[in-house]
Order: structure tokens, then sequence, then C-alpha cells
């Protein structure tokens, strides 16, 4: 064999896979056709939301269903063409949404996150990329008594799943982020939240060490993988013969021919961001609006606001009334911004139950899934690498992962 594993895919996922990988003293080839990090673990909010438990799939989605396939102004937004045009993929996102069903995904999200720190820390300190973690936790507001109001359920569940949280009065608030404009009816603060000052900064840190240490970074799009029980060949412009494969990448993870991947229910969950050059200074830490929908993050870069989350098809264009919808009420979050600087669009992997998908595929010991991380892979990046690790080394993982196995139900 040329590498004992492949990894497809050189996002924040994938290149955690294949730095952990090789810092087990494994022989790796990374495979993508992008820069490292080049693309939806550039443009995310930049947070590591070891609090972000509660999926997308909520029992206030099927009640507001009609508002979100044709309304214009939430933070979520249903393609109604996309939804006729995948009924099987909205009705188990759907079917996921039902209460009890939504108490399960978030008791597993829960779980993995609990393990985040283990699994990313390890990396941050091996890649020299501690200068670009901040540590001040992340601040929630919501304006209006009925969001406070609606608020309590869901701060009493991450409470229940473990997450520390604490109340803050609304002009406590306002010492700790006086650029804030809106009324600010209720606040929480999530103090073991980090954020990341560069997301793509630190994937291409993680990326050098993984070179540093022997690793190969192949520059090449991989079209499809042979598997058998002696090893896999990936075809990437290339034949390459290696022990195992692991499929990274993202959204794009069905294109990948016989990787098990084409079988699953992969959708998009499109993410939106717009940069404001030189505004960092508007907020110290991340800041979540609840009724907004979205995180408005110092970065070294600028000032970053990213969120809202848009179902549809992978190859629509950019919907611009999302991003006139974040520049809209970023103003209304604080003040009187300029023009931004620029915009973005990415496409978060996303399963109709919101779990990632790690683990061994059906049918091909050889295969390994890592994808499907929706809004969290650089939350959950690290502590994916660390499992799937485990996974090529051809042991279990300290971790249940039943829950987040790609021949799990998906309802």
């Amino acid at each position: 064999m040329a590498h004992d594993l492949a990894v497809i895919g050189a996002g924040v996922v994938g290149v955690s896979c294949a730095l952990w990988a090789r810092m087990r003293g494994l022989s790796v080839v990374l495979i993508d056709p992008e820069d490292p990090g080049a693309g939806t673990s550039s443009g995310n909010a930049g947070t590591i939301a070891n609090y972000g438990c509660l999926p997308v799939n909520d029992p206030s989605v099927l009640r507001g269903l009609p508002g979100l396939l044709f309304g214009g102004d939430s933070p979520l937004s249903v393609s109604w063409g996309h939804a006729l045009r995948n009924p099987l993929w909205m009705l188990r996102f759907l079917a996921n949404c039902r209460a009890g069903r939504s108490d399960e995904i978030a008791g597993a999200l829960a779980a993995l996150l609990g393990q985040a720190d283990a699994g990313l820390n390890p990396l941050i300190e091996t890649a020299g990329a501690e200068d670009l973690i901040v540590s001040r936790g992340q601040l929630s507001v919501w304006s209006t008594a009925q969001g406070a109001a609606g608020a309590t359920e869901s701060v009493a569940r991450r409470r229940a799943l473990g997450v520390e949280v604490r109340e803050v009065a609304p002009d406590e608030a306002r010492e700790m982020e006086p650029g804030l404009m809106l009324p600010i009816t209720r606040a929480v603060h999530f103090p073991q939240a980090r954020h990341v000052l560069d997301p793509q900064g630190l994937v291409r840190r993680m990326h050098a060490k993984f070179v540093e240490l022997g690793g190969v970074s192949l520059r090449a799009r991989a079209e499809r993988v042979v598997d058998s029980p002696e090893g896999v060949t990936v075809f990437a412009g290339q034949e390459i013969a290696v022990g195992r494969v692991v499929i990274a990448s993202g959204a794009f993870s069905r294109a990948i021919a016989g990787s098990g991947a084409e079988s699953l229910p992969l959708g998009t969950e499109r993410g939106y961001h717009l940069m404001f050059a030189g505004e960092a200074g508007r907020v110290t830490r991340p800041v979540g609006w609840g009724e907004g929908g979205f995180y408005a993050t110092p970065m070294a870069a600028g000032l970053r606001l990213a969120g809202t989350v848009e179902i549809a098809a992978l190859g629509k264009q950019k919907n611009r009334a999302r991003l006139a919808y974040i520049a809209r009420k970023g103003r209304e979050m604080l003040g009187d911004l300029p023009e931004p600087t620029s915009d973005w669009l990415g496409f978060r992997p996303t399963m109709p139950d919101s779990l990632p998908v790690i683990g061994v595929a059906p049918g091909k010991d050889r295969v390994i899934h890592a994808f499907g991380h929706q809004h969290l892979g650089l939350t959950l990046g690290g502590i994916t690498g660390r499992i799937v690790a485990d996974l090529a080394e051809g042991r279990a993982p300290n971790a249940d992962i039943a829950a987040y196995a790609p021949g799990r139900r998906y309802y």
C-alpha cells in the first residue's frame, strides 16, 4: 500500500482527521482540489460552540412551517421547490422535529460536544495556533418579551444536558457588549465557549503541521473509490492504493462514487455571512441575537455577521434576500454599519436528523465516513478526527458512536 489512509476533503473535519491519524503514526495522504479550509470551513461564524446541542429539528418548525416556506423575515427558510423535489428528505427532517425525537438528537449532540475540546485542543496546540483562539465565552441576547420567554425552554434543555449557562441581567449584558444597539430583554452567557479569529487560518496551520509531520497533501479531485478486503483504490487523476479511506468532503461527499455516501440522505443547509473590514471592535466576543438567528463575531479580518439557515439545493444561486436580511438585522443589532466589504455562501452538510455521520460505511469495512456536521464542523472536527484515527487503526473508539453511524435510521 502507498499509504495507510487517504482522507478525501481538506476542510476542518478532513484536516483534523488527517492530522490526528498522522500524529498516531499512520501514513496519510490528504486529497482535495482546493486550498485547505477554502470551502465551507472558511466562512463559518468562528464559534467553538460546545453549547450547540439543540438541533435545527425543533417542534417549532412544525408549527411555523407555512412561514418558513413562504415568509421572508425568518432566520430559517425552506425552498418550497426544493422541498417538492426532495419529499423524502423533507419528510424525514420534519419527522425528526417531533418533541421526543428532537430531545434524542439533542442528547446525542451533547454527548459528542462534551468531548469536543478533548479532540480539538491537541490539534490547536500541535499546530501552534493558540494565538487564533479567544476565550471570552459567547453571549446570547433576546430583544423582545416573546423571544425572552421562548428561550426559557431552550436554556433549560441545555442546562439539563450539562451545558454551563449563566443568566446575565440586561444592564450587565450592555456592560459586556456596549456596542449593542437593540433592546435587551434577556441575555445568557456561555462561559466555556471560545471563538477563532481566522477559521481558515486555523485549518491552514493544522494542514502545515500535517505536512511537517510527513503527511502527503495532494491537490486533486477524488472521483471514486473501489474497496476490497485487501485495501482501497482511490481514483483522483491517478490510482492511489491505501489501506483505508475517509470520506470527509462535507456537502459534496455523495459525489464520490463507490464510497457508500451516495445512498445516504445528505442534504445542504446553506449558510451566509457578511464581512465588515475594520469593524471588529463592535463586539468583543460572538454575540447571538435570538430573534435574528445570526452571530456577530470579531475576527482578524473584521466583523463577521454569520448565520441563518436556508434549506435549498446545493447548486442554487446565492440568495440575495438572505444577505439583505443579515444586513438589515445587523444594523438593528449594532447601529449604523457601513456597507459590507464582502459576502459569502457556504454549504453545510446536513442530515435530516442534524447528526453527523461518523463511522464505517455499511458493507465497506475499509471506508470511513466523517461528514454531515451541519453548523458544528469547526467545533466537532477535532473529536471526529480522533474517532476516525481510532477506526483507521482498527480499534473501537472510547466513545459510543452508534448514534452517528452511517447505517442508522434517519426517520
